[in-house]
């Protein structure tokens, strides 16, 4: 999660814009902004502001979910070729051959999203919340329901961007041969065909994965987890937002800063433990594990 982290805070920094800001005020010895530059980068600040916490609220969520679905599949797996061997010999070496050709190098892809599908993540997420908020000014006022409400509309919008599940290329390799060479260059430094493995068994594994992401769990996880984000920001506010709501300019900043605890560490994040909590999760997961994953 640190790599993620590091990652997204990279990809989507706002504090260049927000110096530029300043230092158009006359505060240093730039040149001060003409309207139009001031106003195209109050601009860029509302995109990245929305784009960089509802990709921390995706990319968490579903990271977490992810790891959740690894590992009972796994589990599933291990438990079958157990009960399929009744020699200990061959329960030994049907176990031994399973955790070397696939275990390892499957979980291992829980670093996908962040080290391969976080750029492509990013790009389609700016362009979705460009459209969403192009009709939102920033002068105009806005409460805590209509951030929640626009978090949602730039979810919804960036998964229908994603035609066939595209989104699913983010977190899960497409081809575990080419994903195979990824890994021996990175640990090699070079392009060496010798430290491949046979990779059908990471092929299965990562197969049935991608069909079970492709259901729907993702969705409540994440409008749950929308609604928490926004509780957050009316802690952080403090006092009640009078009716209208605020300067849309003037919630840039506190949406903004709603991405860092999106981001901490499993042991730390509480977002994550509300997810695992999930009642309609723990359901999913059971059926899972017995191999009957319910339609949601």
């Amino acid at each position: 999660m640190h790599y993620l982290r590091s990652r997204i805070m990279e990809e989507l920094d706002i504090s260049h814009l927000t110096e530029k800001l300043m230092h158009g005020k006359g505060e240093s010895s730039a040149p001060a902004l003409t309207p139009k530059e001031k106003y195209d980068t109050w601009e860029k600040i509302k995109i990245l502001s929305f784009t960089r916490t509802v990709s921390s609220i995706w990319a968490m969520t579903l990271l977490s979910l992810y790891v959740r679905v690894q590992v009972t599949i796994l589990g599933r797996h291990l438990y079958l070729d157990f009960a399929r061997v009744t020699d200990g010999a061959q329960l030994q070496e049907g176990s031994d051959t399973f955790s070397k050709s696939g275990h390892k190098d499957f979980l291992a892809t829980a670093d996908y999203l962040a080290t391969y599908g976080i750029n492509a993540l990013i790009t389609k997420m700016q362009h979705a919340a460009t459209e969403i908020l192009k009709e939102k000014q920033l002068k105009d006022p806005m409460g805590i329901d209509e951030v929640l409400e626009t978090i949602l509309q730039i979810l919804k919008q960036f998964m229908g961007l994603c035609e066939d599940n595209s989104w699913i290329n983010y977190l899960v390799p497409e081809n575990a041969n080419v994903y195979a060479q990824l890994m021996a260059v990175s640990s090699s430094g070079f392009d060496d065909s010798s430290l491949l493995k046979d990779v059908r068994k990471l092929d299965q594994l990562m197969s049935e994965t991608r069909i079970v992401l492709s259901r729907n769990i993702m969705d409540r996880s994440l409008k749950k987890i929308a609604s928490v984000v926004v509780e957050d920001l009316a802690v952080q506010i403090g006092a009640p937002i009078p009716p209208p709501g605020l300067p849309l300019a003037k919630l840039l900043a506190k949406v903004a800063q709603l991405s860092l605890p999106l981001l901490e560490e499993p042991d730390k994040n509480k977002h994550i433990q509300i997810i695992r909590s999930m009642p309609e999760v723990e359901l999913f997961y059971t059926f899972l594990y017995a191999n009957m994953p319910p339609e949601t």
